[in-house]
């Protein structure tokens, strides 16, 4: 099975408590004039045929981008996964022709316009499996493409204490899809570069701002 773009709901992944950034939204921190979550949103929307948002407390704060807030179905903020059974959740009862989910970090601003095309590609023989992004010989967990028919399978495994995303996506196939460097200003940059803490978020401003 070919897997199209309109198979394919956006999930940004906001869930977690940013304990190394110092708390609040990630996302919420300007780079280049706007909120880092607005670039991830820019990128990864023509790619996909809508978007919704995880993320928990008080889902008004993201009330700007004008996308749909799903906040974590199992409580305790017990890590990534739990995002991405909400936005799968979501995708079921709000998307009928979903089929994936494909989930991004959102301090993760500099995302390939290919991401989701690939790793759709990287499915189409095996699509009970869970496609994800690696570079530079590293995978990340949090950015890849899910089917939704494991939904049960994940929340059961969940509610079994399995927080681990690769012992999960493991159980059902875990397929790595390889990317390239960048060029941001004649710096070769890893695609998937997140500002996890401030130095990292400086040098995100630094390299969008040069970009």
């Amino acid at each position: 099975m070919t897997v199209e773009r309109r198979h394919i709901v956006g999930l940004l992944l906001a869930g977690g408590l940013s304990r190394r950034m110092g708390g609040g939204d990630k996302g919420m921190h300007e780079i280049a004039g706007k909120p880092m979550l607005a670039h991830v949103v820019d990128r990864l929307a023509p790619q996909v045929d809508r978007i919704v948002l995880n993320a928990n407390g008080d889902p008004t704060r993201f009330a700007a981008f004008g996308v749909p807030v799903v906040a974590d179905t199992i409580e305790g903020f017990v890590g990534p996964l739990a995002g991405i059974l909400a936005g799968m959740r979501w995708a079921a009862a709000h998307a009928p022709g979903a089929r994936y989910v494909a989930s991004v970090s959102t301090d993760a601003p500099f995302l390939p316009g290919d991401l989701v095309a690939r790793l759709a590609a990287a499915l189409d023989a095996a699509p009970r499996s869970v496609a994800l992004a690696r570079s530079a010989g590293e995978l990340h967990p949090v950015i890849g493409l899910w089917p939704i028919a494991l939904a049960d399978d994940l929340d059961a495994e969940l509610r079994a204490g399995v927080r681990k995303v690769l012992r999960w996506t493991d159980k059902h196939g875990t397929i790595p899809v390889d990317f390239a460097p960048v060029t941001i200003a004649g710096q070769s940059v890893d695609p998937f570069f997140n500002a996890n803490t401030p130095e990292e978020l400086a040098e995100a401003r630094r390299l969008a701002e040069a970009h």
